[in-house]
């Protein structure tokens, strides 16, 4: 594709002009090129969108179930038509590596609108309950507020269970990778859904995100993101008691019990690098933080060198590419001062570091970095990095290795291994966090995703993502 030039947003059922001048431009993080400019939306244009949402809110809320799912299903239909499309943007404005977009960046948020009617059909949205009805409808009015890092994924996450119960929404994606959501956008229109029920305003955190926020008529929250800015939508939305979901940062433990030879271990360090490296890094439940016996650390260090080895870097584009570049600038940054920070703190550098990649000059590419002897108070081990960078931290016993993985101010996401099953489940169980990996089993795509402590409240997914957006009243006869 070529360059994407968007001059407008989606409210009310039409494209329409912003009512201010501002762009934003897009950048391809590989090749540091432009590629595409939005609409830098205003308060006032969230202003609008909002109107526009509140107004369609209670025919909507009046549709059946079922319809609304229908709706769902038709915008999934019309993506998996535009596939190829999808892809192409998300891999040129994220840098996400082909194969890797073409799964979880897009194939699975199609399946999460394709899965509506299903899940409308098994949701009890009335019933008898003595003399009176219990009734679940949705919340109202919702802003959705998306991250760059799973783009289209995390939209679907909140506008297809939004829809579905009976809310309109006004989506403010991300701006540093909001071509994607232009496409759902074009998919909405072309599904009939009624106008008002989605609406699309592009711009920046601090104006048109905090407008929408703060704005009287929204009724709900739905946001992913950085802890930081979670807070900071959570005190405007206190200022009118909005219900929130707030789903943030990770810092995720990766525990290794003393219980395996070193064939088994080398596989297993292999499976935690590509957790851990996955979207290079930019993921919020990546297990960055690997607990291993001390006594086998260098056994451990060994396996993941071989194992960041194989991690090819480059092009997104090409075959071979395993790791793309960083999203930005700004995060190539990022990761390097943490990496800086790392090595003055004292921790090992023993795979990559802060110099470019050889052969890559242009793009915003970090190495697949390690550190070893990380202490568990260091802010690497701390800090959210967001970025190819894995903390191996050695410790002494079972309970150290659950001291150390319970903490930190997060709690979204861990694993844990153990050559003897029920050993690793009852130290899952101990685990403070919203997901654990237990031997490396992977939940189902509608399994409940969310966290504990700071890494927010409220679960995405399936039947769990549905009941976030829904309310419960009683109608007593």
């Amino acid at each position: 594709m070529g360059f994407a030039k968007h001059d407008q947003l989606y409210i009310g059922g039409e494209w329409v002009a912003p009512i201010g001048t501002g762009v934003i431009e897009v950048h391809n993080p590989t090749t540091e090129q432009l590629i595409g400019q939005i609409p830098a939306g205003s308060a006032e244009d969230m202003d609008k969108a909002v109107h526009a949402a509140a107004a369609a809110l209670p025919s909507w809320l009046a549709t059946p179930p079922g319809e609304r799912a229908a709706y769902c299903e038709r915008i999934g239909k019309y993506m998996m038509d535009r596939l190829d499309d999808l892809v192409d943007t998300i891999a040129r404005e994220l840098g996400s590596p082909l194969e890797f977009t073409r799964g979880i960046q897009t194939s699975w948020p199609i399946a999460k609108f394709l899965a509506m009617p299903a899940l409308a059909a098994e949701t009890v949205f009335a019933e008898e309950h003595g003399d009176s009805v219990i009734l679940r409808e949705g919340v109202g009015v919702v802003a959705a507020i998306t991250p760059w890092n799973y783009p289209m994924l995390q939209i679907a996450d909140k506008v297809a269970p939004a829809l579905t119960a009976g809310c309109t929404v006004i989506l403010k994606p991300s701006e540093i990778t909001p071509l994607n959501a232009y496409l759902l956008a074009e998919a909405v229109h072309a599904s009939g859904l009624p106008a008002g029920v989605f609406n699309l305003v592009t711009g920046y955190g601090p104006e048109a995100g905090e407008a929408l926020v703060g704005h009287p008529l929204v009724d709900m929250v739905s946001f992913t993101g950085s802890t930081r800015a979670g807070r900071r939508i959570s005190e405007i939305a206190a200022a009118t008691v909005k219900a929130t979901a707030m789903e943030l940062g990770g810092k995720s433990p990766n525990i290794i019990l003393d219980d395996f030879d070193e064939g088994r271990l080398r596989e297993i360090v292999a499976a935690g690098i590509a957790n851990c490296y996955e979207n290079s890094g930019q993921t919020c439940s990546a297990l960055t933080r690997m607990i291993v016996p001390r006594a086998q650390l260098a056994a451990v260090e060994a396996a993941a060198i071989q194992a960041a080895a194989a991690m090819q870097l480059g092009d997104p584009f090409a075959a071979s590419t395993v790791l793309g570049p960083l999203v930005s600038e700004a995060q190539r940054e990022r990761v390097r001062d943490y990496i800086t920070v790392g090595v003055a703190e004292g921790a090992r550098l023993i795979v990559g570091g802060i110099e470019p990649p050889p052969g890559l000059p242009v793009g915003h590419f970090v190495a697949a970095t390690i550190f070893s002897d990380v202490r568990p108070n260091m802010r690497i081990a701390q800090e959210e990095i967001f970025g190819p960078v894995l903390s191996i931290i050695p410790c002494d016993s079972e309970e150290e290795a659950v001291a150390i993985a319970n903490g930190t101010d997060y709690g979204l996401a861990a694993a844990v291994w153990s050559s003897d099953p029920a050993r690793a489940k009852r130290v899952a169980l101990r685990i403070r966090s919203g997901i654990v990996q237990v031997n490396g089993g992977d939940g189902p795509p509608d399994a409940p995703f969310g966290g504990f402590k700071q890494s927010g409240h409220g679960r995405e997914g399936g039947k769990f993502g549905l009941d976030e957006f829904l309310s419960t009243r009683t109608l007593c006869i």
